[in-house]
C-alpha cells in the first residue's frame, strides 16, 4: 500500500508543476527563456532514454514470457504505437484556439509580475509583419471574451493532455519507484511553461492574478486523477486486495505508457525546447537528460 501512496504522490507533484510556471510569471522579472529550453530539452531527453532503454524493453520481456518471443514482439509493438495513436487522437479532439507550448515574450509577461509595467499593444504586434513580429509572439489582438476563451482552451488541452501522464507517472512508479521518481521530474519540467501558457491569457482577459493562478494549478490536477483511475483498475485487476498486477497486463500498459512518452517528447517538448533555445541549448538539454537518466540507472543495478 506504501507504494500506491507513493505513485499517487509522484502524480500529484508533477501535476502541480503547472502552477510553480505560474507563480514564476508572476514574480521573476525576466521569464529565463533558456532555463526552459534546457528544462523541457532535458524532459525529452529522461522521456526518451527510458522509454526506449527500459520501458519498451520490460514490456517485451513480460509479453514474451507469456506470449512467446514473436507474439510478445507484435503485442509490445502494438501497445507502444497504441499509445502513440491515443495522444495523436487526443490531440485532435482538443480545440485548437492556440498551441499551449508557444512561447511568449518579454512584452506579454512583463505586466504579470510588475503592475505599474505598460500593457504591450497587441493590435500593433498582430498587424507587424510576420518577419518583423517578435519571436513566438502570439496574436491577443483580440476582444477580452476572445482571450479568455483562448486561456480556457489551453487549460482544457494541456488538462487533457495531462491526464495520461498521470497514468504513466503512477504505473512507472508501482513498478519501480525510483523510475517513477525519474519520469516525474521529467514531467514536473515539461508542466512550467505549460503554467506560464495558461496564466498569460487568463490574466489579459480577467487582470485578476488570482484566477489565471488557480486555472493554471487546476490544468496539471488531472495527472494526479488520472492516477486515481490507474489505481482503481489496477484494484479491480487485482481483486481481493492484492495490488498485483498479472505480467501480460503490465507488460501492454508499458508498451502504451512508452508510446505516449515518446509522443509527447517528440511532438510536445522538443518544438517547444527548439522555440525557447539559443544556440545547441536543446539539445544540450537533451544530451543531458540521457545522461542523468543513464546514470540513475546504471547507479540502480
Amino acid at each position: 500500500m506504501n507504494d500506491v501512496w507513493i505513485a499517487l504522490g509522484l502524480s500529484l507533484l508533477a501535476g502541480m508543476a503547472t502552477g510553480i510556471g505560474s507563480i514564476i510569471a508572476f514574480t521573476a522579472k525576466r521569464t529565463n527563456f533558456r532555463f526552459l529550453s534546457v528544462a523541457t530539452g532535458f524532459s525529452a531527453g529522461v522521456m526518451l532514454y527510458v522509454s526506449f532503454v527500459e520501458i519498451f524493453p520490460g514490456s517485451a520481456t513480460l509479453l514474451g514470457a507469456r506470449y512467446g518471443e514473436a507474439w510478445g514482439n507484435w503485442l509490445v509493438a502494438a501497445s507502444f504505437f497504441g499509445g502513440m495513436i491515443l495522444m495523436a487522437a487526443i490531440d485532435n479532439l482538443i480545440p485548437s484556439a492556440d498551441n499551449p507550448h508557444e512561447t511568449h515574450t518579454e512584452e506579454e509577461t512583463a505586466p504579470l509580475h510588475d503592475p505599474k509595467a505598460a500593457l504591450p499593444d497587441f493590435q500593433i504586434t498582430a498587424d507587424q509583419n510576420p518577419a518583423k513580429r517578435p519571436p513566438g509572439a502570439h496574436d491577443h489582438a483580440k476582444a477580452h471574451p476572445g482571450l479568455l476563451r483562448t486561456g480556457v482552451f489551453t487549460a482544457l488541452a494541456i488538462t487533457i493532455h495531462n491526464f495520461p501522464e498521470g497514468i504513466a507517472t503512477f504505473l512507472a512508479a508501482m513498478q519501480e519507484p525510483a523510475l517513477g521518481v525519474a519520469i516525474a521530474v521529467a514531467i514536473a519540467l515539461h508542466n512550467i511553461p505549460e503554467g506560464i501558457s495558461v496564466s498569460v491569457p487568463i490574466f489579459y482577459a480577467t487582470g485578476n492574478r488570482k484566477k489565471a493562478f488557480l486555472y493554471s494549478l487546476a490544468s496539471g490536477l488531472s495527472e494526479p486523477l488520472g492516477a486515481v483511475i490507474a489505481w482503481g483498475a489496477i484494484a479491480l485487476i487485482a481483486g481481493g486486495g492484492a495490488w498485483t498486477v498479472p505480467g501480460h497486463v503490465t507488460g501492454v500498459l508499458f508498451g502504451g505508457v512508452a508510446g505516449v512518452m515518446v509522443y509527447i517528447s517528440l511532438d510536445e517538448l522538443l518544438p517547444t525546447s527548439r522555440a525557447y533555445s539559443k544556440g545547441h541549448d536543446s539539445i544540450l538539454g537533451l544530451m543531458a537528460g540521457m545522461m542523468v537518466m543513464a546514470l540513475s540507472l546504471l547507479l540502480l543495478r
